[in-house]
């Protein structure tokens, strides 16, 4: 039987921990340590890098780590496997290649490429569902699978680039390379798929952003280590961290970041659909979480195509409005500014109003006195967001409100990204392995596919018992929560950590209690899965976020607190479970 396959994560984004890498060299064996840079807002920045230079379009850091551990990991013999390419693959590998000639190392340097859209011939072109055509994008591309991965390590790879391939590719990737799975070994490929979901994101999975890490003592979670998974043949893998790292494991971080980022019970992707209804956890030892009995099966027939492209210019002025009379001085001010927008050359096409009730009464200091008021503009045209806004906002600083002043004077209006994702074949996608030596072997798409649709929805659990005594507390004592954001959705996983508890959620937070709770979701559609093997609901939340990250259509646009917010709403929870 093949060995296990230590495959390890230095980066779960563009930023993170520049000296993870060399922790994860040092700190214990490996055999191959992924990083992943890329996201939807790290594609429109480097689309934006490369119009001013067409040799950028990578992430810059992994070069500067590289630069510092290359001859480590090639002591240790330690394969990386990293999507930093981004927009320029190609020109990622020649950069590490000019580095290691200069640093003397002899290593191999491979590429994938074909990801890249943006100027696919009209003939191949892709249009969202009903043929709406697609505007020119900045940046489009497809999201590989592991393939292009998978043979550049066969062919002897000691480092592999990449651009947008899904993240769990830079694990199955190197697992198919190192066991030899068959393409339609389903099952395997999904567990391997599983782990690249629970390593992706870095510390994450070792207690990071964790909902219960107030029952852990914080130096504990001062400087969590990342994680690494020990991949066996049979798909199976337990997900560890090097030993005296700080952080966590435990079976709360891996169901954690197993709803991040997720929808239903079928995870889709180039290689497979992992079945995340199937998977199994169980505690393994100290910071050691096994996971087995995950499932999958044929991928869809399509890849999912990522679209960034410019919306237009965005300007924002946030009024503060202290002590007294915070609703009639808003009205003011508000009225004020609308008559002049009214009155502008070009009244911006989009105005939106929040305000924060951030004031208390009888308040110590003069900050918790005052409320802000957020006044968002947009537009095509930056003239219709600049001057017309600071012009309008600097008139009133005399005639205004009482105690009127800004947090900061609106400048010329900045321009604003939209994301959106679209589908095509997976035929119709170049998809290279480009060798060390300078071969480009082209991956032929999945033998064999199914068209996605929603799993069965399983059974609810026996209710608890009706009459039990409850009282008024906050969700978050007893359930955990983790979201973030998939183009303008949202969605919110949550999960409890006993049987009983599981009883009572599965039956009490029904979509019209979560719209109930979280009020912003009241207009919009809200879908609930359930996942019974970890006790969890995942709720998506379609269209919260607008037209994506880059578009900052609300207060905090990629939803990472949304799942907080869920957990600080009162309900009435079982006093056996409090």
């Amino acid at each position: 039987m093949t060995r296990p396959l230590r495959i390890a994560n230095a980066s779960g984004f563009y930023g993170d921990r520049f000296d993870a890498m060399r922790e994860m060299l040092t700190g214990g064996e490996l055999d191959v340590l992924t990083g992943d840079y890329l996201a939807e807002l790290t594609m429109l920045i480097l689309g934006r890098d490369r119009l001013k230079d067409p040799t950028s379009g990578y992430a810059r850091t992994f070069l500067r780590q590289l630069e510092e551990c290359l001859g480590l990991a090639h002591e240790r013999r330690v394969r990386i496997v990293a999507n930093a390419g981004g927009l320029n693959p190609a020109g990622l590998a020649d950069a590490v290649r000019e580095l290691a000639d200069r640093l003397g190392i002899p290593v191999r340097v491979a590429h994938v490429e074909g990801d890249n859209l943006a100027r696919r011939p009209p003939a191949l072109g892709f249009a969202r569902a009903g043929g709406t055509p697609i505007p020119e994008s900045l940046a489009a591309h497809a999201y590989l699978g592991g393939a292009g991965i998978t043979a550049c390590l066969r062919e002897g790879a000691d480092i592999v680039v990449t651009g947008r391939v899904t993240d769990a590719a830079l694990v199955t990737g190197p697992a198919v390379a190192h066991f030899g799975w068959a393409p339609d070994a389903y099952d395997r490929l999904a567990g391997a798929v599983v782990a690249g979901h629970v390593l992706e994101c870095g510390t994450q999975a070792t207690g990071g952003n964790y909902a219960f890490f107030a029952e852990h003592d914080p130096a504990t979670l001062r400087h969590p280590g990342f994680p690494l998974a020990e991949l066996h043949e049979d798909g199976t893998s337990v997900i560890t961290k090097h030993d005296g790292t700080g952080g966590l494991v435990s079976i709360g971080t891996v169901t954690a970041q197993l709803l991040y980022e997720t929808s239903g019970a079928r995870y889709a992707g180039p290689d497979v659909t992992a079945r995340l209804d199937t998977i199994r956890l169980t505690d393994d030892g100290p910071d050691r979480v096994r996971i087995d009995g995950v499932r999958g099966e044929p991928p869809p027939p399509t890849l999912k195509v990522g679209l960034n492209r410019l919306g237009g210019f965005r300007n924002e002025v946030v009024f503060v409005l202290t002590g007294l009379d915070i609703e009639a001085k808003a009205a003011l001010v508000r009225d004020q500014m609308e008559a002049a927008l009214d009155a502008a050359k070009s009244r911006p096409s989009d105005v939106r109003w929040d305000l924060a009730r951030t004031d208390h009464p009888d308040a110590p200091t003069e900050e918790t006195a005052s409320a802000l008021l957020h006044l968002v503009v947009r537009d095509r045209d930056q003239d219709a967001v600049g001057r017309a806004l600071s012009g309008a906002a600097v008139e009133l600083a005399l005639a205004g409100y009482p105690g009127f002043h800004v947090l900061s004077p609106p400048g010329k209006g900045a321009p604003y990204g939209v994301f959106e994702d679209v589908y095509v074949d997976q035929g119709a996608v170049d998809h290279l392995a480009v060798l060390h030596d300078g071969r480009r072997i082209p991956m032929a798409p999945a033998l064999r596919t199914l068209e996605l649709e929603s799993a069965p929805e399983p059974s609810l659990p026996e209710p608890p018992l009706s009459g039990a005594p409850t009282r008024r507390a906050p969700l978050g004592l007893v359930a955990g929560a983790r979201s973030g954001d998939k183009g303008g959705n949202a969605n919110v996983g949550v999960w409890v950590r006993t049987d009983d508890a599981w009883r009572w959620l599965a039956h009490e937070l029904t979509v019209d209690r979560f719209q109930n709770l979280i009020t912003e979701s009241r207009h919009l559609k809200v879908v609930r899965h359930l996942l019974p093997n970890l006790r969890a609901l995942n709720f998506v939340v379609e269209g919260i976020l607008g037209e994506g990250v880059a578009a900052q259509h609300r207060f905090d646009p990629q939803a990472k607190g949304l799942g907080e917010w869920l957990r600080s709403r009162h309900l009435d929870i079982p006093e056996s479970l409090l």
